[in-house]
């Protein structure tokens, strides 16, 4: 192992699309399951920009998981009832990067969750991973009022890990949020396929992680 890879003493992941199978997949299965186009629901959470907005909303906390159930549901002019739960009823544990972060903290390195909040009420959607027994630090962005890419959320979280940003790794499946944990010195992974996750943090940690 080099002294580059010795330096690191934690890593840092995002939630969806990281340690879940990837979320459009979850969304295009949600639009077929009440008869939308393919990429109705998607689009409308990703690019419609009233959907964005209620989005960053949640996220935030500035509303609640009920609230955007109504706002979403009342664009696609659907059910609002649970929609986030219906929404995400595909959303699994994506099982190599699981077992990769559980590998990490068996090695003496820290993990943490840095997640842009889907709610949590009604529906909680983090409840099959068990992250507080899983992870050392848990950071939801609607328990802080702000989200990513804000650079004060990273900042927040090796607060948390009491750690610099030079000893930590951050993982993520946007590009876009990897740009301020880069400016906090973190070395990170863009999350695309499991198998090139687990890659890239076996590269950069130099310990077995399949």
């Amino acid at each position: 192992m080099s002294d580059t890879q010795q330096t690191f003493k934690a890593v840092i992941f995002d939630f969806g699309g990281v340690l879940t199978n990837p979320m459009d997949d979850t969304a295009i299965a949600f639009a077929a399951e009440i008869g939308l186009p393919t990429y109705a629901y998607r689009d409308t959470v990703a690019f419609d920009p009233a959907g964005r907005a209620l989005y960053a909303q949640l996220e935030r906390g500035d509303i609640n998981q009920t609230q955007w159930n109504e706002g979403i549901a009342s664009i696609l002019g659907i059910d609002s009832d649970n929609l986030m739960g219906r929404a995400l009823a595909t959303l699994v544990p994506e099982k190599l990067v699981v077992n990769a972060a559980l590998a990490i903290r068996e090695a003496g390195l820290k993990t943490a969750i840095l997640s842009n909040s889907m709610g949590l009420e009604p529906f909680n959607p983090y409840t099959p991973w068990d992250l507080e027994a899983n992870h050392d630090v848990i950071v939801f962005s609607e328990h802080h009022r702000i989200r990513k890419p804000e650079p004060a959320i990273y900042q927040l979280t090796l607060d948390k890990l009491q750690l610099p940003g030079s000893a930590c790794i951050f993982v993520d499946d946007n590009p876009s949020n990897l740009i301020p944990a880069q400016e906090l010195g973190m070395a990170t992974v863009h999350a695309t396929t499991a198998e090139e996750t687990v890659s890239g943090l076996q590269k950069l940690l130099g310990i077995p992680l399949g």
